[in-house]
């Protein structure tokens, strides 16, 4: 297990041109999110969800890394097995910053794959940002059942949750950037880690922000020097 976690949330790739759940404006307005984000929306609104995810998908098309991506991609890079990245972006961002998708543990799952919806299946294919309709006609080429996207819809199961709580059990220094804390609770995380930085653009009213060893109100590319300056002096 890692020393040092990074964690992000929609703040750090909204910094890229990547609307958010909460922004106003943009892709989430044009949908009505408990049709398309529940773990029903496949069986209820099939051709919804899937037009929905295929503009997220291609959304991701022209959006670069930004500053924050970079360098917390080369401090992985610098540190593989000493730093932790964890993200609830379902974005490529980590990745076209120079991280394998092995190096980043994507929470929520990871858009640019779609995967087989029979339980004893469940192949993962990469698609990047096509349509899932450009895959086989939106078909499992192994079992022949149809595709969906590789994300953890509201009221799913998130598996990966159970390798965030490995990570944070054994780590000695956690980076919150970009998340209101309203769907992981990082409030315990800095109750009882030994070294906690909170980054996010204002005060949250999920995160007690005070429980952090230090704060930064400020953009993620601002803060991120100063950041990987003190993990590197933590990990001398």
């Amino acid at each position: 297990m890692a020393k040092v976690v990074i964690l992000s949330g929609a703040g750090l790739s909204a910094q890229s041109g990547i609307s958010t759940f909460r922004d106003s404006g943009g892709l989430w307005e044009q949908y009505d999110v408990s049709v398309v984000c529940n773990y029903d929306s496949l069986e209820k609104n099939e051709a919804l969800t899937l037009e929905f995810y295929d503009k997220r998908r291609k959304e991701l098309a022209d959006k670069e890394p930004n500053k924050a991506h970079l360098e917390y991609a080369k401090l992985k890079k610098r540190h593989p097995n000493e730093v932790a990245i964890i993200t609830q972006n379902v974005d490529d961002l980590f990745e076209k910053a120079g991280l394998s998708r092995k190096e980043v543990i994507h929470l929520h799952g990871y858009l640019p794959e779609i995967r087989c919806r029979n339980p004893y299946c469940e192949r993962v294919y990469e698609i990047g940002y096509k349509s899932i309709f450009d895959f086989n006609d939106g078909f499992c080429p192994q079992c022949g059942e149809k595709l969906r996207p590789n994300i953890v819809f509201f009221g799913e199961p998130a598996p990966l949750y159970e390798r965030l709580n490995e990570e944070i059990q054994s780590c000695e220094y956690i980076v919150v950037v970009g998340t209101s804390g309203n769907v992981i609770g990082v409030n315990t995380m800095a109750n009882f880690i030994e070294h906690s930085v909170l980054n996010n653009l204002e005060e949250s009213a999920a995160i007690e922000h005070q429980l952090f060893e230090k704060v930064y109100f400020m953009p993620a590319t601002q803060a991120v020097d100063i950041i990987v300056e003190e993990i590197e002096r933590f990990l001398r």
